[in-house]
């Protein structure tokens, strides 16, 4: 998600906001002068339809520096105004003038955000490391203004706050706590190490970044065509777009993204091959040479520890879970281990399964990692009856997204209009623009990009992100929202095939977006949210793939138009909680070594050595792995939104279990009207206005229960 420069969320997300990483090397760039305030292409007011949109057609990289410094000179003037106010601190001439201030930089991160996660070149990569020092400093110098938090203390402290709304008070407390979490109290001495630690850390989380992005470039598996055994033609079609793309017209390209690698290790016959293309994978940041992650890992983990200590934590873990639903580690840690051990029994009988498949064969072979997914396969046919290329057939890109249109507009009184092309500037061919409006009433809500393929430059993965959020601060915003993803694009005039897997993160990401689009708040900070939290409603979105409407209106086959049909929608539901063993433990691995690096003194820490030996204490099976290895861990290392956070994840799939359940106990099931209000009134249009724990008891009548979970991933129920 993008991150605004507001106060309540800069000083929460510090960390962050600084994971552009750099270096302090000298700028070629000219010292910002003022007649460049005028002609930089970046720093341009946003102008067109819709109030004005992103001029992606028009900036240019060499202005990125010179717009964020003059965008963060204003913006700390904006600060220092708001400090040296010399009248009483109150509500409005703190905390709400705050939430004004910084609109230059806002605009100035979104074109930042698009260069480094959609079309990250060398040359980008170089303007990283020299911004990450300047932007580590900017926050620093704003979340460490002792007159600026004397003054925020003074609300926070003040009669005042009993007579604001619930909404007022927690922007108020998120202001104050994010700048107490952030060295606010800390002595000048204390001060200056604490804004040491977070530029040494920017750069070593845009080298983390920058490393792997390396490595998934740098080794990509090209094949003939007598290589190709297993593979169903939509794959070998993809492998030669992947090809041809990198200037290899005729041969067949495994790209090192999950997007790629996945379905060749599901359907290659050709087991080395299938093994190279694991490790190529796997080892991404692990190679030991000058790309190798392990030592940025240590020095990453060391910094937190230390810095946390000078707050008065014992570990990383507690201090990132003080403000999120969770509370501490313990709580945290109670969740993944009640689910461990289902989860690894489960993993038991899945290889057994797909053992004796092999062995039948005459494989003379032991299931290892590279066979999970080919064996599981043949497990899932000889079960179900169900062949993942046959659904694969039936999941088109365009007709799903007109299915996640259909659900916006029954849940959500959404409608989606494509934006006639070029009317609306977008930054890459690919990139496609529809206007949102309230299907009731024509009224406009706001803009939706969508870009979903895969390409060099492109991190991998799937998210969401905004370029503009909705606020009825000084006058209503409309939303500019984005989904991002990595399909590997269909032949040329062809649609393009997705898997199941895949159909179910394209909702998932929708689901963040409708979230953005969905807000009601008033204060621009309050578009936020709490990480274990945030996750759910669009992990909720994913539920309605499986809906009638959606199955017999959206899912038709690629060549006749024909609807799936109900034998195989049958198997795919019958095949439900299939191979969950796999994802419930290749997820868990992840969340539980996260958030054990971040519980211990990483003091002479061997960060491989450290995953090995955990994993075997864990009972971890041999013929898997973590879903992120920690050498390519980035969701924890290239950043900080989700160090010690990882196991939010499943913390939101209790929640999305449970709320699951209350819709399928409702008389209208999926599209109950009345459920419909409550999730958007509720658990989507309030977004960081309310308590987390608070919106879910307002949507549900009670808190979440664990069972529903458990009985999701057809695991036993604890008595």
């Amino acid at each position: 998600m993008k991150k605004s420069i507001k106060l309540a969320v800069a000083v929460a997300l510090l960390g962050g906001l600084t994971a552009c990483g750099g270096s302090d090397v000298k700028s070629p760039v000219a010292e910002v002068s003022a007649a460049q305030n005028t002609t930089n292409t970046i720093l341009k007011p946003w102008t067109g339809p819709f109030e004005g949109v992103p001029a992606f057609d028009t900036v240019k990289l060499d202005d990125l520096i010179p717009a964020f410094k003059i965008a963060m000179k204003s913006h700390l003037a904006e600060v220092e105004a708001i400090a040296n106010n010399k009248a009483p601190a109150t509500f409005e001439n703190t905390i709400v003038a705050l939430e004004a201030v910084g609109e230059d930089l806002d605009r100035v991160w979104t074109y930042y955000g698009i260069w480094r996660s959609n079309m990250s070149s060398p040359e980008v990569r170089e303007v990283g490391k020299e911004l990450s020092p300047l932007i580590s400093k900017h926050y620093s110098q704003i979340s460490q203004n002792e007159t600026l938090f004397a003054r925020i203390k003074a609300v926070y402290e003040s009669k005042e706050m009993k007579t604001l709304r619930k909404d007022q008070q927690r922007l108020v407390e998120n202001s104050y706590k994010g700048l107490v979490r952030s060295g606010a109290k800390l002595s000048a001495e204390d001060k200056e190490r604490f804004a040491a630690i977070n530029l040494a850390l920017a750069e070593l989380h845009t080298n983390f970044g920058n490393n792997v992005l390396a490595d998934e470039e740098n080794y990509v598996t090209y094949l003939n065509e007598s290589q190709l055994g297993g593979l169903p033609q939509s794959v070998i079609t993809a492998a030669a777009s992947a090809a041809a793309a990198l200037g290899k017209e005729g041969q067949y390209a495994i790209t090192n993204t999950r997007s790629s690698m996945d379905p060749f290790l599901t359907y290659s016959d050709e087991r080395e091959l299938r093994k190279e293309v694991w490790n190529k994978y796997y080892s991404r940041g692990d190679n030991g040479d000058e790309f190798d992650n392990n030592k940025n890992i240590a020095e990453i983990l060391k910094l937190r520890h230390e810095r946390v200590q000078l707050l008065g934590y014992k570990n990383y873990a507690e201090w990132r879970l003080e403000d999120r639903m969770a509370k501490n580690p313990e709580n945290a840690f109670n969740l993944m281990n009640a689910v461990w051990p289902a989860a690894i029994a489960r993993v038991k009988e899945e290889v057994a399964d797909m053992q004796a498949v092999a062995d039948a064969e005459k494989a003379n072979i032991k299931i290892e990692p590279w066979d999970y997914r080919f064996y599981a396969e043949k497990v899932r046919k000889a079960k179900y009856d169900l062949d993942s290329d046959e659904v694969k057939q039936y999941l088109q890109l365009d007709n799903l997204r007109e299915a996640m249109f259909y659900v916006a507009g029954k849940l959500f009184d959404f409608k989606f209009d494509a934006v006639k092309e070029g009317s609306v500037p977008v930054f890459h061919e690919d990139v496609k623009v529809w206007e949102v409006t309230k299907l009731s009433t024509g009224e406009h809500v706001g803009v939706w990009y969508l870009d979903p393929y895969a390409r060099k430059g492109k991190r991998s993965g799937a998210w969401a992100t905004s370029y503009r959020s909705f606020t009825t601060f000084q006058g209503k915003t409309n939303v500019l929202a984005s989904n991002n993803s990595n399909f590997i694009k269909g032949e040329a005039g062809k649609p393009t095939l997705i898997s199941w897997s895949d159909a179910e993160t394209l909702f998932h990401e929708f689901g963040h977006a409708l979230h953005s689009l969905s807000s009601q708040v008033e204060y621009p900070s309050q578009n936020g949210g709490v990480r274990d939290y945030t996750e759910f409603q669009s992990q909720l979105l994913e539920r309605w793939l499986t809906t009638d409407p959606v199955i017999d209106n959206y899912l038709t086959h690629q060549k006749t138009g024909k609807p799936i049909p109900a034998d195989l929608v049958a198997k795919i539901k019958k095949a439900a909680t299939f191979n969950e063993g796999f994802k419930t433990t290749e997820y868990l691995a992840s969340a539980i070594i996260d958030l054990k690096l971040h519980s211990m003194d990483p003091a002479g820490l061997d960060a491989d050595k450290f995953e090995r030996e955990t994993l075997a204490e864990m009972g971890m099976p041999s013929e898997l792995v973590m879903r992120h290895r920690t050498p390519h861990f980035g969701h924890i290392f290239s950043g900080e939104g989700y160090s010690a956070g990882y196991y939010g994840y499943m913390w939101a799939e209790v929640l999305t279990s449970d709320a699951a359940e209350a819709f399928e106990g409702s008389p209208g099931g999926y599209y109950d009207k009345g459920m419909a209000k409550k999730l958007v009134d509720h658990l989507f249009s309030v977004r960081n206005a309310i308590d987390p724990a608070e919106a879910y008891r307002l949507f549900r009548g009670r808190d979440a229960k664990v069972e529903a979970l458990m009985r999701d991933r057809g695991f036993p129920v604890p008595k």
